[in-house]
Protein backbone atom coordinates (compact mmCIF):
# COMPACT_ATOMS: atom_id res chain seq x y z
CA UNK A 1 0.00 0.00 0.00
CA UNK A 2 1.32 3.35 -0.66
CA UNK A 3 2.60 5.41 2.01
CA UNK A 4 2.26 8.61 0.66
CA UNK A 5 1.69 10.39 -3.13
CA UNK A 6 5.30 10.35 -4.30
CA UNK A 7 5.10 6.29 -3.75
CA UNK A 8 2.15 6.15 -6.38
CA UNK A 9 3.76 8.81 -8.27
CA UNK A 10 6.35 6.27 -8.80
CA UNK A 11 3.94 3.21 -8.93
CA UNK A 12 2.67 5.02 -12.14
CA UNK A 13 5.83 5.86 -13.40
CA UNK A 14 6.86 2.12 -14.00
CA UNK A 15 3.01 1.32 -14.96
CA UNK A 16 3.58 3.91 -18.10
CA UNK A 17 0.36 5.54 -16.62
CA UNK A 18 1.78 9.22 -15.82
CA UNK A 19 2.98 11.66 -18.53
CA UNK A 20 5.54 14.37 -17.57
CA UNK A 21 4.41 17.47 -19.73
CA UNK A 22 7.80 19.86 -19.94
CA UNK A 23 5.91 22.08 -21.73
CA UNK A 24 5.28 25.52 -19.57
CA UNK A 25 1.16 25.47 -19.40
CA UNK A 26 -1.25 28.09 -17.73
CA UNK A 27 -3.26 26.79 -14.66
CA UNK A 28 -5.97 29.40 -15.88
CA UNK A 29 -7.69 27.21 -18.39
CA UNK A 30 -5.19 25.18 -20.35
CA UNK A 31 -4.52 22.42 -17.97
CA UNK A 32 -8.80 22.06 -18.17
CA UNK A 33 -8.55 21.54 -21.57
CA UNK A 34 -5.59 19.20 -21.66
CA UNK A 35 -6.93 17.27 -19.25
CA UNK A 36 -10.66 16.85 -20.18
CA UNK A 37 -9.28 15.48 -23.34
CA UNK A 38 -7.04 12.87 -21.71
CA UNK A 39 -9.85 11.84 -19.28
CA UNK A 40 -12.58 11.44 -21.62
CA UNK A 41 -10.26 9.08 -24.03
CA UNK A 42 -8.96 6.78 -20.60
CA UNK A 43 -5.38 8.42 -20.77
CA UNK A 44 -2.91 8.43 -18.05
CA UNK A 45 -2.60 10.44 -14.99
CA UNK A 46 -0.53 14.03 -16.00
CA UNK A 47 2.21 15.67 -14.22
CA UNK A 48 3.03 19.84 -14.93
CA UNK A 49 6.17 20.68 -13.48
CA UNK A 50 6.60 23.90 -15.42
CA UNK A 51 3.32 25.40 -14.68
CA UNK A 52 2.94 29.63 -15.31
CA UNK A 53 4.38 31.68 -12.80
CA UNK A 54 4.71 28.94 -10.01
CA UNK A 55 7.69 26.72 -8.82
CA UNK A 56 5.29 24.14 -7.97
CA UNK A 57 4.21 21.01 -9.78
CA UNK A 58 0.77 20.08 -10.36
CA UNK A 59 -0.32 16.71 -10.58
CA UNK A 60 -3.52 15.65 -11.80
CA UNK A 61 -5.28 12.53 -13.13
CA UNK A 62 -4.13 9.97 -10.62
CA UNK A 63 -7.79 8.75 -10.33
CA UNK A 64 -9.05 9.11 -14.00
CA UNK A 65 -9.55 5.54 -14.65
CA UNK A 66 -10.72 2.34 -13.12
CA UNK A 67 -7.11 0.51 -13.94
CA UNK A 68 -5.88 3.82 -12.09
CA UNK A 69 -8.52 3.78 -9.50
CA UNK A 70 -7.48 -0.35 -8.49
CA UNK A 71 -4.05 0.35 -7.88
CA UNK A 72 -4.81 3.79 -5.90
CA UNK A 73 -6.73 1.41 -4.15
CA UNK A 74 -4.82 -1.82 -3.24
CA UNK A 75 -6.98 -4.25 -5.19
CA UNK A 76 -7.47 -6.10 -8.23
CA UNK A 77 -11.10 -5.50 -8.87
CA UNK A 78 -13.56 -2.70 -7.19
CA UNK A 79 -15.48 -5.49 -6.08
CA UNK A 80 -12.59 -6.68 -3.95
CA UNK A 81 -13.45 -3.13 -1.63
CA UNK A 82 -17.66 -4.53 -0.81
CA UNK A 83 -15.79 -7.71 -0.34
CA UNK A 84 -13.34 -6.43 2.65
CA UNK A 85 -16.43 -4.20 4.35
CA UNK A 86 -18.97 -7.52 3.79
CA UNK A 87 -16.00 -9.68 6.08
CA UNK A 88 -16.54 -7.37 8.89
CA UNK A 89 -20.66 -6.79 8.56
CA UNK A 90 -21.03 -10.64 8.51
CA UNK A 91 -19.23 -10.85 11.95
CA UNK A 92 -21.50 -7.85 13.46
CA UNK A 93 -25.23 -9.61 11.47
CA UNK A 94 -23.47 -13.57 12.30
CA UNK A 95 -21.11 -13.93 15.10
CA UNK A 96 -18.86 -16.81 15.22
CA UNK A 97 -20.09 -19.74 17.55
CA UNK A 98 -17.16 -22.43 16.73
CA UNK A 99 -13.78 -21.80 17.87
CA UNK A 100 -12.21 -22.00 14.63
CA UNK A 101 -14.83 -19.19 13.39
CA UNK A 102 -14.33 -16.92 16.59
CA UNK A 103 -10.29 -17.00 15.82
CA UNK A 104 -10.30 -16.13 12.23
CA UNK A 105 -13.35 -13.09 13.39
CA UNK A 106 -10.82 -12.47 15.98
CA UNK A 107 -7.79 -11.58 13.18
CA UNK A 108 -10.33 -9.34 11.23
CA UNK A 109 -11.71 -7.37 14.40
CA UNK A 110 -8.39 -6.50 15.54
CA UNK A 111 -7.29 -5.53 11.52
CA UNK A 112 -10.38 -3.28 12.00
CA UNK A 113 -9.11 -1.89 15.42
CA UNK A 114 -5.56 -1.19 14.18
CA UNK A 115 -7.31 1.13 11.69
CA UNK A 116 -7.66 4.01 14.03
CA UNK A 117 -5.38 6.88 13.20
CA UNK A 118 -2.22 6.93 15.38
CA UNK A 119 -1.14 10.58 15.96
CA UNK A 120 3.00 11.05 15.72
CA UNK A 121 5.09 13.16 18.20
CA UNK A 122 6.71 15.87 16.44
CA UNK A 123 9.45 15.59 19.69
CA UNK A 124 10.34 12.11 18.24
CA UNK A 125 10.37 13.04 14.31
CA UNK A 126 9.24 15.52 12.29
CA UNK A 127 6.36 15.31 10.34
CA UNK A 128 6.69 15.40 6.44
CA UNK A 129 3.89 18.18 5.68
CA UNK A 130 5.23 20.39 8.12
CA UNK A 131 9.35 20.41 6.94
CA UNK A 132 8.12 24.06 6.39
CA UNK A 133 5.88 26.67 8.19
CA UNK A 134 4.61 29.47 6.67
CA UNK A 135 2.11 31.63 9.37
CA UNK A 136 1.46 35.67 9.71
CA UNK A 137 1.87 38.04 6.95
CA UNK A 138 3.86 35.52 5.06
CA UNK A 139 0.96 33.31 4.27
CA UNK A 140 -0.17 33.79 0.46
CA UNK A 141 -1.98 30.91 -1.16
CA UNK A 142 -0.47 32.19 -5.05
CA UNK A 143 2.24 30.28 -3.99
CA UNK A 144 0.61 27.25 -5.45
CA UNK A 145 -0.44 26.39 -8.95
CA UNK A 146 -4.18 26.78 -8.27
CA UNK A 147 -6.23 26.36 -11.29
CA UNK A 148 -8.85 28.32 -13.18
CA UNK A 149 -10.84 25.19 -14.93
CA UNK A 150 -13.36 27.16 -17.10
CA UNK A 151 -14.20 30.55 -18.70
CA UNK A 152 -17.15 31.47 -16.29
CA UNK A 153 -15.18 30.77 -13.50
CA UNK A 154 -15.77 33.37 -10.76
CA UNK A 155 -11.78 32.68 -10.00
CA UNK A 156 -9.45 30.16 -9.32
CA UNK A 157 -10.74 27.20 -6.88
CA UNK A 158 -9.09 24.48 -5.07
CA UNK A 159 -10.85 21.41 -6.40
CA UNK A 160 -9.49 18.12 -4.55
CA UNK A 161 -8.79 19.46 -0.44
CA UNK A 162 -9.96 17.23 2.66
CA UNK A 163 -11.42 19.94 4.49
CA UNK A 164 -11.30 18.59 8.53
CA UNK A 165 -13.60 19.56 10.89
CA UNK A 166 -14.63 18.75 14.20
CA UNK A 167 -18.33 18.31 15.71
CA UNK A 168 -18.59 21.51 18.10
CA UNK A 169 -19.66 19.01 20.99
CA UNK A 170 -19.10 15.67 20.30
CA UNK A 171 -15.63 16.62 18.92
CA UNK A 172 -16.11 13.39 15.95
CA UNK A 173 -14.01 14.31 13.48
CA UNK A 174 -15.33 14.83 9.60
CA UNK A 175 -13.48 14.75 6.32
CA UNK A 176 -14.91 15.80 3.41
CA UNK A 177 -13.91 17.05 -0.07
CA UNK A 178 -15.04 20.63 -1.21
CA UNK A 179 -14.40 23.18 -3.61
CA UNK A 180 -12.69 26.21 -2.41
CA UNK A 181 -12.43 29.56 -4.20
CA UNK A 182 -9.16 31.48 -4.03
CA UNK A 183 -10.66 35.03 -2.53
CA UNK A 184 -7.25 36.56 -1.75
CA UNK A 185 -3.62 35.03 -0.83
CA UNK A 186 -4.95 34.11 3.07
CA UNK A 187 -8.88 33.89 2.42
CA UNK A 188 -11.00 31.34 0.10
CA UNK A 189 -14.72 29.94 0.02
CA UNK A 190 -15.98 27.08 1.33
CA UNK A 191 -18.42 25.20 -0.44
CA UNK A 192 -20.26 23.38 2.18
CA UNK A 193 -23.87 22.45 0.42
CA UNK A 194 -26.49 21.82 2.79
CA UNK A 195 -26.57 18.10 3.32
CA UNK A 196 -22.85 17.94 3.94
CA UNK A 197 -21.32 16.92 7.21
CA UNK A 198 -19.23 19.81 7.30
CA UNK A 199 -22.21 22.27 6.57
CA UNK A 200 -23.32 20.70 9.63
CA UNK A 201 -20.50 21.60 12.23
CA UNK A 202 -20.61 25.38 11.11
CA UNK A 203 -24.30 25.07 11.87
CA UNK A 204 -24.38 23.39 15.00
CA UNK A 205 -21.51 25.67 16.02
CA UNK A 206 -22.90 28.96 15.12
CA UNK A 207 -26.59 28.22 17.17
CA UNK A 208 -24.40 27.15 20.34
CA UNK A 209 -23.18 30.60 19.79
CA UNK A 210 -19.73 29.72 18.95
CA UNK A 211 -17.13 32.50 16.85
CA UNK A 212 -15.31 30.73 15.26
CA UNK A 213 -15.01 26.97 13.74
CA UNK A 214 -11.36 25.82 13.06
CA UNK A 215 -10.76 23.77 9.92
CA UNK A 216 -7.50 22.07 8.25
CA UNK A 217 -7.78 21.77 4.58
CA UNK A 218 -5.45 18.78 3.24
CA UNK A 219 -3.86 18.79 0.06
CA UNK A 220 -2.00 15.51 -1.46
CA UNK A 221 -2.38 12.75 1.04
CA UNK A 222 -1.69 9.37 0.60
CA UNK A 223 -4.08 8.00 -2.34
CA UNK A 224 -6.50 6.13 -0.18
CA UNK A 225 -6.55 9.06 2.59
CA UNK A 226 -7.43 11.53 -0.73
CA UNK A 227 -9.98 9.36 -2.06
CA UNK A 228 -11.57 8.86 1.47
CA UNK A 229 -12.40 12.51 1.96
CA UNK A 230 -15.09 11.82 -1.05
CA UNK A 231 -16.89 9.25 0.61
CA UNK A 232 -20.28 9.55 1.89
CA UNK A 233 -20.43 7.89 5.03
CA UNK A 234 -22.82 8.55 8.17
CA UNK A 235 -21.50 11.75 10.19
CA UNK A 236 -20.77 9.14 13.11
CA UNK A 237 -17.62 7.29 10.84
CA UNK A 238 -14.12 8.98 10.70
CA UNK A 239 -12.91 8.86 7.05
CA UNK A 240 -9.43 8.45 8.47
CA UNK A 241 -10.88 5.37 10.01
CA UNK A 242 -12.23 3.84 6.58
CA UNK A 243 -8.74 4.97 4.86
CA UNK A 244 -6.71 2.84 7.52
CA UNK A 245 -9.06 -0.25 7.62
CA UNK A 246 -8.63 0.09 3.39
CA UNK A 247 -4.75 0.73 4.10
CA UNK A 248 -4.14 -1.96 6.46
CA UNK A 249 -2.60 0.15 8.94
CA UNK A 250 -3.36 2.82 10.67
CA UNK A 251 -3.28 6.85 9.01
CA UNK A 252 -0.11 8.57 10.72
CA UNK A 253 -2.08 12.24 12.26
CA UNK A 254 0.33 15.18 13.14
CA UNK A 255 -1.49 17.76 15.39
CA UNK A 256 -1.55 21.57 13.62
CA UNK A 257 0.60 24.52 14.36
CA UNK A 258 -1.76 27.10 14.89
CA UNK A 259 -5.18 24.79 15.75
CA UNK A 260 -6.26 22.01 17.65
CA UNK A 261 -6.58 19.41 14.75
CA UNK A 262 -5.06 16.45 13.28
CA UNK A 263 -3.84 15.98 9.48
CA UNK A 264 -2.19 13.46 7.54
CA UNK A 265 1.63 13.62 8.35
CA UNK A 266 2.54 12.24 5.59
CA UNK A 267 0.58 14.99 3.32
CA UNK A 268 2.14 17.63 0.56
CA UNK A 269 0.58 20.65 1.81
CA UNK A 270 -1.93 21.81 4.88
CA UNK A 271 -3.49 25.22 5.21
CA UNK A 272 -4.24 25.72 8.92
CA UNK A 273 -6.96 28.31 9.70
CA UNK A 274 -10.77 28.87 10.66
CA UNK A 275 -14.21 30.44 9.66
CA UNK A 276 -16.05 33.03 11.37
CA UNK A 277 -19.58 32.01 12.10
CA UNK A 278 -22.03 34.25 10.21
CA UNK A 279 -19.56 35.16 7.50
CA UNK A 280 -20.50 34.82 4.08
CA UNK A 281 -18.96 35.96 0.98
CA UNK A 282 -20.74 35.51 -2.64
CA UNK A 283 -18.73 32.27 -4.13
CA UNK A 284 -19.25 31.12 -7.85
CA UNK A 285 -20.27 30.59 -10.44
CA UNK A 286 -18.29 27.05 -10.93
CA UNK A 287 -18.19 24.67 -14.10
CA UNK A 288 -19.43 22.10 -12.06
CA UNK A 289 -19.68 17.97 -12.37
CA UNK A 290 -22.80 18.60 -13.44
CA UNK A 291 -21.63 19.72 -16.98
CA UNK A 292 -23.24 22.49 -15.89
CA UNK A 293 -22.01 26.05 -14.16
CA UNK A 294 -23.50 26.21 -10.57
CA UNK A 295 -24.88 29.61 -9.50
CA UNK A 296 -22.92 32.02 -7.63
CA UNK A 297 -24.10 32.44 -3.77
CA UNK A 298 -23.13 32.91 -0.48
CA UNK A 299 -21.16 30.63 1.47
CA UNK A 300 -18.67 30.98 4.53
CA UNK A 301 -15.36 32.41 4.59
CA UNK A 302 -12.03 30.47 5.05
CA UNK A 303 -9.32 32.14 6.80
CA UNK A 304 -5.67 30.83 6.41
CA UNK A 305 -3.94 30.97 9.72
CA UNK A 306 -0.87 28.98 8.87
CA UNK A 307 0.66 26.95 5.62
CA UNK A 308 2.69 23.86 6.23
CA UNK A 309 4.14 21.75 3.30
CA UNK A 310 7.01 19.42 2.19
CA UNK A 311 9.76 21.32 1.31
CA UNK A 312 8.93 20.51 -2.46
CA UNK A 313 5.38 20.18 -2.68
CA UNK A 314 3.20 18.61 -5.16
CA UNK A 315 -0.08 20.45 -5.59
CA UNK A 316 -2.77 17.74 -6.14
CA UNK A 317 -5.58 18.81 -8.78
CA UNK A 318 -8.61 17.55 -10.25
CA UNK A 319 -10.90 19.13 -12.63
CA UNK A 320 -14.83 18.20 -13.32
CA UNK A 321 -16.96 19.66 -16.34
CA UNK A 322 -19.41 17.41 -18.61
CA UNK A 323 -19.05 13.69 -17.68
CA UNK A 324 -16.72 11.43 -17.43
CA UNK A 325 -14.08 13.29 -15.64
CA UNK A 326 -11.65 11.88 -12.68
CA UNK A 327 -14.82 12.15 -10.42
CA UNK A 328 -16.48 9.65 -12.05
CA UNK A 329 -13.98 6.80 -11.27
CA UNK A 330 -14.09 7.93 -7.47
CA UNK A 331 -17.58 7.54 -7.15
CA UNK A 332 -17.66 4.22 -9.38
CA UNK A 333 -15.40 2.85 -6.32
CA UNK A 334 -17.35 4.53 -4.01
CA UNK A 335 -20.73 2.62 -4.95
CA UNK A 336 -18.77 -0.89 -4.56
CA UNK A 337 -17.35 0.03 -1.39
CA UNK A 338 -21.03 0.83 0.38
CA UNK A 339 -23.26 -2.00 -1.31
CA UNK A 340 -22.51 -4.49 1.14
CA UNK A 341 -23.84 -1.99 3.73
CA UNK A 342 -27.06 -1.02 1.48
CA UNK A 343 -27.60 -4.63 1.21
CA UNK A 344 -27.63 -5.10 5.08
CA UNK A 345 -30.62 -2.23 5.09
CA UNK A 346 -32.23 -3.40 2.06
CA UNK A 347 -30.96 -7.14 1.32
CA UNK A 348 -33.15 -7.54 -1.58
CA UNK A 349 -30.65 -5.50 -3.59
CA UNK A 350 -28.08 -7.57 -5.87
CA UNK A 351 -26.20 -4.87 -7.31
CA UNK A 352 -26.41 -0.89 -7.65
CA UNK A 353 -24.83 1.47 -10.79
CA UNK A 354 -24.41 5.03 -11.49
CA UNK A 355 -24.10 6.06 -14.80
CA UNK A 356 -21.21 8.82 -15.14
CA UNK A 357 -23.94 10.88 -17.15
CA UNK A 358 -26.22 10.83 -13.84
CA UNK A 359 -23.60 12.42 -11.63
CA UNK A 360 -24.15 10.55 -8.98
CA UNK A 361 -27.28 12.06 -7.51
CA UNK A 362 -29.10 12.16 -10.99
CA UNK A 363 -29.58 8.74 -11.83
CA UNK A 364 -29.16 5.55 -9.57
CA UNK A 365 -29.96 1.72 -10.97
CA UNK A 366 -30.66 -1.24 -8.69
CA UNK A 367 -31.20 -5.08 -9.45
CA UNK A 368 -32.96 -6.46 -7.20
CA UNK A 369 -34.59 -9.89 -6.35
CA UNK A 370 -38.48 -9.54 -6.40
CA UNK A 371 -40.49 -11.37 -3.76
CA UNK A 372 -44.30 -9.61 -3.78
CA UNK A 373 -46.05 -7.21 -5.39
CA UNK A 374 -45.05 -3.01 -5.05
CA UNK A 375 -41.40 -4.34 -3.66
CA UNK A 376 -39.75 -1.77 -6.54
CA UNK A 377 -41.98 0.71 -4.97
CA UNK A 378 -41.30 -0.24 -1.69
CA UNK A 379 -36.86 -0.23 -2.74
CA UNK A 380 -37.43 3.40 -4.23
CA UNK A 381 -38.92 4.78 -0.76
CA UNK A 382 -36.53 3.18 1.10
CA UNK A 383 -33.63 4.38 -0.88
CA UNK A 384 -34.83 7.98 -0.36
CA UNK A 385 -34.83 7.69 3.35
CA UNK A 386 -31.33 6.50 3.13
CA UNK A 387 -28.23 9.48 3.73
CA UNK A 388 -27.43 11.22 1.25
CA UNK A 389 -29.00 9.04 -1.29
CA UNK A 390 -32.27 10.85 -0.26
CA UNK A 391 -30.92 13.35 -2.76
CA UNK A 392 -31.42 11.30 -5.80
CA UNK A 393 -33.45 12.19 -8.46
CA UNK A 394 -34.17 8.84 -10.45
CA UNK A 395 -34.29 5.67 -9.06
CA UNK A 396 -34.69 2.66 -11.88
CA UNK A 397 -35.59 -0.62 -10.59
CA UNK A 398 -34.85 -3.97 -12.99
CA UNK A 399 -34.33 -7.98 -11.77
CA UNK A 400 -31.79 -9.49 -10.57
CA UNK A 401 -30.39 -10.89 -13.72
CA UNK A 402 -30.04 -7.68 -15.37
CA UNK A 403 -26.21 -6.75 -15.90
CA UNK A 404 -25.91 -2.73 -14.27
CA UNK A 405 -22.57 -2.03 -16.41
CA UNK A 406 -24.69 -3.29 -19.93
CA UNK A 407 -26.29 0.00 -20.12
CA UNK A 408 -27.57 -0.78 -23.67
CA UNK A 409 -29.08 -4.08 -22.10
CA UNK A 410 -30.21 -1.91 -19.11
CA UNK A 411 -32.20 0.57 -21.57
CA UNK A 412 -33.45 -2.55 -23.50
CA UNK A 413 -35.06 -3.51 -20.17
CA UNK A 414 -36.67 -0.46 -19.24
CA UNK A 415 -38.08 0.83 -22.61
CA UNK A 416 -39.57 -2.90 -22.98
CA UNK A 417 -40.65 -3.53 -19.48
CA UNK A 418 -42.73 -0.12 -17.99
CA UNK A 419 -46.21 0.63 -18.22
CA UNK A 420 -45.98 4.39 -17.62
CA UNK A 421 -49.25 4.87 -15.90
CA UNK A 422 -48.82 2.11 -13.28
CA UNK A 423 -44.44 1.80 -13.15
CA UNK A 424 -43.59 5.24 -12.42
CA UNK A 425 -43.20 6.71 -9.13
CA UNK A 426 -43.53 10.19 -8.68
CA UNK A 427 -42.06 11.68 -5.30
CA UNK A 428 -41.07 15.36 -3.72
CA UNK A 429 -38.26 15.26 -1.51
CA UNK A 430 -34.70 16.97 -0.67
CA UNK A 431 -32.21 17.47 -4.23
CA UNK A 432 -28.95 18.32 -4.56
CA UNK A 433 -27.50 21.90 -3.86
CA UNK A 434 -26.18 21.66 -7.35
CA UNK A 435 -29.48 20.71 -9.01
CA UNK A 436 -30.96 23.21 -11.67
CA UNK A 437 -33.96 21.63 -12.92
CA UNK A 438 -36.29 22.07 -9.73
CA UNK A 439 -38.18 25.64 -9.60
CA UNK A 440 -36.97 25.76 -5.64
CA UNK A 441 -34.13 25.31 -4.85
CA UNK A 442 -32.85 22.20 -2.86
CA UNK A 443 -36.24 20.51 -3.15
CA UNK A 444 -38.41 19.36 -5.99
CA UNK A 445 -39.65 16.08 -7.46
CA UNK A 446 -38.48 12.52 -8.02
CA UNK A 447 -38.99 9.78 -10.24
CA UNK A 448 -38.71 5.79 -9.32
CA UNK A 449 -39.21 3.54 -12.63
CA UNK A 450 -40.50 -0.07 -11.76
CA UNK A 451 -38.48 -1.66 -14.79
CA UNK A 452 -39.26 -5.41 -13.59
CA UNK A 453 -41.08 -8.18 -14.82
CA UNK A 454 -44.39 -8.43 -14.24
CA UNK A 455 -46.75 -11.56 -13.73
CA UNK A 456 -49.93 -12.24 -11.58
CA UNK A 457 -48.32 -11.07 -8.20
CA UNK A 458 -48.65 -7.63 -10.01
CA UNK A 459 -52.51 -8.38 -11.01
CA UNK A 460 -51.58 -8.86 -14.65
CA UNK A 461 -54.34 -10.46 -16.70
CA UNK A 462 -52.33 -11.46 -19.39
CA UNK A 463 -49.11 -13.59 -19.34
CA UNK A 464 -45.59 -11.94 -19.43
CA UNK A 465 -43.66 -12.74 -22.42
CA UNK A 466 -40.19 -14.96 -22.27
CA UNK A 467 -36.67 -13.69 -23.16
CA UNK A 468 -35.39 -14.93 -26.38
CA UNK A 469 -32.47 -17.21 -25.78
CA UNK A 470 -30.42 -19.60 -27.67
CA UNK A 471 -30.18 -23.81 -26.74
CA UNK A 472 -26.89 -23.92 -25.12
CA UNK A 473 -26.11 -27.10 -27.04
CA UNK A 474 -26.56 -25.07 -30.31
CA UNK A 475 -24.38 -21.75 -28.57
CA UNK A 476 -21.82 -24.96 -28.01
CA UNK A 477 -22.24 -26.43 -31.65
CA UNK A 478 -21.45 -22.73 -32.97
CA UNK A 479 -18.64 -22.35 -30.37
CA UNK A 480 -16.89 -25.07 -31.64
CA UNK A 481 -17.40 -24.93 -34.87
CA UNK A 482 -16.99 -21.06 -35.23
CA UNK A 483 -13.28 -21.42 -37.11
CA UNK A 484 -14.33 -23.25 -39.88
CA UNK A 485 -17.25 -20.66 -40.45
CA UNK A 486 -14.17 -17.82 -41.93
CA UNK A 487 -15.98 -15.22 -40.20
CA UNK A 488 -13.20 -12.52 -39.92
CA UNK A 489 -14.40 -11.00 -36.77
Amino acid sequence: MFKDLREYIEFLKSKDDLVIIDEFVDQDLEITEITDRVVKTGGPALFFPNVKNNDIPLLINIFGSERRMCWALGVDDLNDLGHKVEQVLRMVSNPPTSLFDKFNALTKIAGVAKSQPKIISTKTRKAPCQEVVISGKDVDLNMFPIMKCWPNDSGRFITLPLVVTKDPETSIRNVGTYRMQIFDEKTTGMHWQTHKVGAQHYQDSNRSGKQKLEAAVVIGSDPITTWAGSLPVPPSIDEFIVAGFLRGKPVELVKCKTIDIEVPANSEIILEGYLNLGELRTEGPFGDHTGYYSEADEYPVFHVTAITHRKDPIYLSTMVGIPPTEDYFMGLASTRLLLPALKMVLPEIVDISMPAEGIFHNLLIISIKKSYVGHAKKVMNAIWGLGLLMLTKSIVIVDSNVDLSDYSHVAWRVLSNIDPEKDILISEGPLDDLDHASNTPKYGSKVGIDATSKGKLDGRSRPWPSDIVMSKSIKELVDNKWSRYNINN
